[in-house]
């Protein structure tokens, strides 16, 4: 109830500010999304009206759910990604291999990896979702029939978007820790310290793993990080510039 409170307090402030500064809301278009299973479930007023709930919202681009699970993300993703790729097949009849990959790669591709480290998807059909856009993508290059979706990958250089998302959030993980962005890494990370005497300790860069519940928690950007973070070599982990830091990680994919 206190941050209930608390919340209502900062609701109210805001709508006097807006108001002194002849900038209202329009409370219409103000609502509440109740996560948890805990949750009370408050009611929240602006301008004196009673906000509506949503099980649902698009926010920067980015679809979240009550649930805070990722799959009406994904489908919304690959929809839009098999529309541009249908387009490009439609009007490119010869699709050779290097200008079918770039056209893939500049229009399509963009669509299924936009802010994907606020939405990696977890659950298999999610994953596989969008890996079949790709997939239907390799399907349609010139010279890649009878090989299967990885041994295509492999033969045009290609990683798997799921790869692609693990190293995206390695240099997220990277920046964040060495302040090349301006998110407190102490807000998602907590150092090992040498005092636990676990072999992890021996790397200062180390991260600590906290426990979850829900696969929601466990599937946020600031868990499913921490292992293979920890797994990377530590002179990679000590490099400054995200840069040295990208071209070790794409030698440790090729080594792996």
């Amino acid at each position: 109830m206190e941050d209930k409170e608390k919340l209502q307090r900062a609701l109210t402030n805001m709508c006097e500010w807006a108001v002194k500064w002849g900038m209202e809301f329009n409370t219409a278009k103000c609502k509440v999304m109740h996560i948890g299973t805990n949750n009370a479930h408050y009611q929240y007023l602006m301008n004196d009206e009673q906000l509506g709930t949503t099980d649902s919202e698009r926010d920067l681009g980015v679809i979240v759910e009550k649930s805070l699970k990722p799959s009406a993300q994904c489908k919304k993703a690959a929809t839009k990604a098999k529309m541009v790729l249908n387009q490009i097949t439609k009007n490119f009849h010869y699709r050779d291999r290097r200008h079918f990959l770039n056209l893939y790669k500049q229009y399509v591709r963009p669509h299924l990896e936009f802010a994907s480290p606020a939405w990696s998807p977890w659950a298999n059909t999610d994953i596989q979702m969008l890996e079949k856009v790709q997939e239907q993508a390799l399907k349609r290059t010139t010279g890649l029939i009878g090989r299967t979706y990885q041994e295509r990958c492999a033969e045009v250089g290609l990683e798997t978007l799921e790869e692609r998302r693990r190293n995206q959030d390695m240099m997220h993980t990277f920046k964040i820790l060495k302040g090349h962005v301006k998110i407190d890494s102490d807000q998602l990370f907590k150092r090992i310290t040498n005092s636990s005497g676990t072999r992890s300790s021996s790397d200062p860069w180390n991260l600590q793993r906290g426990r979850s519940r829900k696969d929601t928690r466990l599937h946020s950007f600031g868990l499913r990080t921490i292992q293979h973070w920890n797994s990377l070599p530590s002179k990679m982990k000590e490099h400054v510039n995200p840069e040295s830091f990208k071209r070790d990680l794409k030698r440790v994919n090729r080594e792996s």
